[in-house]
């Protein structure tokens, strides 16, 4: 029985150094690749598939040297560093086919791992999103889904799983990973309250058009873009916004978001701030003027009081669908004039007077349905879906509000 035992210890070692000698005598220009890695590559190539128009596996060929494939990178001792599956260029067709789970896993030196969009179909497991080395992980633009795993790599900067069909909760170790600089995860069907505790040290994060609800946790200083937008969070977001400084693209649309706009945030170094369609309420009080070129978009809210003259610098300004009253200031009327304002969006409010002579034609300025007529060149100038009406009925003006 022992001798038996002895055997049956025997063949699985036996059967690997077949597999090895296999590789050697099929591939000997690859020797040098670490078989595991061979068997692997050759497993992806099994399972994925170049869609019409591209030409990515033309390099795969397996009586070649792998490390000499496109999208391979190996390292000096012979294993598989990167992986980049698909053509990179812009509007260059994917791949399809599943994705290849079992055989990435077993690519235990991979640092970088990326797919191009494509037709890709699957789940990402553990076994991947926890390869020990991995530090960038780019999937985006595919039919992945279920839900994302609860460990990842700790040594990861980047993760991009966005454009998926990724569902359930964000787990809430993605955001206490250390080394985490870049967290995309728009357009997926993720659910349930961003995670409590945000401890990366993260300068992108971009979670829009997802399921999330609740309110904003703190989030970390270091933040320069910030996309929550098309989701169904609410509540304020005052004292969280205060704390990002750096913060220069900021997407809050479409969401449930209440409270004041804290005044801070125009004196950031902002380009992009982007609150539309929700219900902000209460007077804007900016704490500085806005960087030259900026767009603004607080439209369809519940903003009130008079329109600050520090939104002047902006190159776009939408403020319709709020409660604005009083004169438009001189310094966005100038601005607006001059061309340095392309677009200055004030219809549906409650604005006494407009002062905006004459307009570039490139300009694209809107005033209908105030409490005073538009000038005639703003009349031209508003778009054709620009209101319902020049002029409010006088029932609706004279103090009252909506």
């Amino acid at each position: 029985m022992v001798a038996t035992r002895a055997v049956r210890v025997r063949r699985p070692m036996l059967l690997v150094a077949a597999v090895v000698l296999a590789v050697a005598a099929a591939a000997p220009v690859a020797a040098t690749l670490h078989p595991v890695d061979y068997l692997a590559l050759q497993a992806v190539r099994r399972a994925l598939s170049d869609m019409p128009g591209s030409r990515f596996f033309a390099s795969w060929d397996f009586t070649g040297d792998p490390c000499a494939f496109a999208g391979v990178s190996c390292s000096g001792d012979g294993r598989v560093v990167t992986l980049a599956l698909g053509d990179p260029r812009a509007g260059a067709p994917g791949l399809s086919g599943a994705f290849p789970s079992a055989a990435l896993s077993r690519l235990s030196e991979l640092t970088s791992l990326s797919l191009v969009p494509g037709r890709v179909s699957g789940e990402l497991p553990p076994a991947v999103a926890a390869l020990p080395g991995l530090r960038f992980l780019a999937l985006s633009g595919n039919l992945l889904s279920g839900d994302l795993p609860a460990t990842f790599s700790p040594l990861l900067r980047t993760v991009d799983l966005s454009k998926n069909s990724f569902s359930g909760r964000i787990p809430p170790s993605l955001l206490l990973i250390r080394s985490l600089r870049t967290l995309v995860l728009s357009h997926n069907s993720l659910s349930g309250e961003i995670p409590k505790l945000v401890s990366s040290p993260l300068v992108h994060l971009d979670l829009r058009n997802n399921r999330l609800t609740g309110g904003v946790p703190p989030l970390p200083e270091t933040l320069v873009y910030l996309s929550l937008a098309g989701n169904r969070l609410s509540g304020r977001v005052g004292a969280v916004l205060r704390r990002l400084p750096r913060l220069s693209f900021l997407d809050l649309g479409g969401n449930w978001f209440s409270g004041e706009v804290p005044g801070e945030v125009f004196s950031f170094r902002i380009g992009y701030l982007q609150l539309r369609k929700n219900a902000f309420s209460g007077e804007l009080r900016p704490a500085g003027r806005v960087p030259a070129g900026a767009t603004v978009d607080l439209s369809h809210n519940a903003l009130s009081g008079r329109v600050p003259p520090e939104l002047a610098p902006a190159s776009a300004v939408y403020l319709n669908g709020n409660k604005f009253a009083g004169a438009v200031p001189r310094e966005i009327a100038a601005a607006a004039e001059g061309g340095r304002m392309r677009v200055l969006f004030l219809q549906d409010n409650f604005l006494t007077g407009i002062g905006v002579g004459g307009v570039p034609a490139s300009a694209a300025v809107c005033a209908h349905w105030n409490c005073v007529a538009p000038p005639p060149p703003v009349v031209a100038a508003c778009p054709a879906k620009g209101g319902r009406g020049r002029r409010r009925p006088t029932t609706q003006c004279g103090g009252r509000r909506r």
